[in-house]
């Protein structure tokens, strides 16, 4: 599927603010092309996009490895004291979430987007014994570590993007997480969370927003 090619895009502004890098990260059983349009859209406006192949994808590890791939990457690509935003689409917004909470992450990002994340877990992981999907069950030992403290992303420019329309994702509604901005879009499946026209305005959007003075 291809970007339709009826999007208007915003002018931009190149006095308006300096864009952080955006990393985006996938979700179970996707590689980076899952995100090829979000990427493509975000270069149209000019973000200096980036993107990871989690291995392995099919949930024989743990979300803590991933997490840990994560971190390696923004070590090695962007300077100690560059900010960047990150975005997680499903399960790559559990992995980003580890890696924010619990590797340090948070005093890295500025704009954390999650697409379609099961952030109080999705009654479809209890289909797989895999390691990733047990860890993606609700009430998991993984979800309940990471929502004790879930206040910490407050921090943050967070956006929740989400479906009520999703059979991944079960109930849709555990994509909310009760902070930060929350938006449904209707997109009519979980894979098409991250084709559809309104996710990437909802994106630039969100990207787009002033970061938060520190406290």
């Amino acid at each position: 599927m291809q970007v339709p090619t009826d999007i208007t895009l915003p002018k931009i502004d190149g006095d308006r603010r300096l864009r952080n890098p955006i990393l985006l990260v996938h979700g179970i059983t996707d590689t980076s092309q899952k995100m090829r349009h979000i990427s493509r859209y975000l270069h149209g406006l000019g973000w200096e996009v980036f993107d990871i192949d989690l291995v392995p994808n099919n949930g024989d590890t743990r979300l803590e490895l991933l997490a840990q791939q994560v971190a390696i990457l923004v070590d090695r690509t962007f300077a100690p004291h560059q900010p960047i935003d990150l975005l997680g689409f499903s399960m790559g917004g559990l992995v980003t979430r580890y890696y924010l909470q619990r590797l340090g992450g948070i005093d890295r990002v500025q704009r954390f987007i999650t697409i379609s994340t099961p952030h109080n877990g999705t009654i479809s992981a209890y289909f797989s014994m895999r390691p990733t999907c047990i860890q993606m069950r609700p009430n998991s030992d993984f979800i309940r570590d990471l929502n004790s403290d879930v206040d910490r992303l407050n921090v943050l420019n967070f956006t929740s993007l989400w479906t009520p329309f999703d059979l991944i994702i079960l109930p849709p509604s555990s994509s909310q997480l009760g902070i930060g901005t929350e938006m449904q879009i209707p997109a009519l499946t979980h894979p098409m969370m991250v084709s559809d026209p309104r996710t990437f305005k909802a994106i630039s959007d969100a990207l787009s927003q002033p970061v938060k003075s520190p406290t």
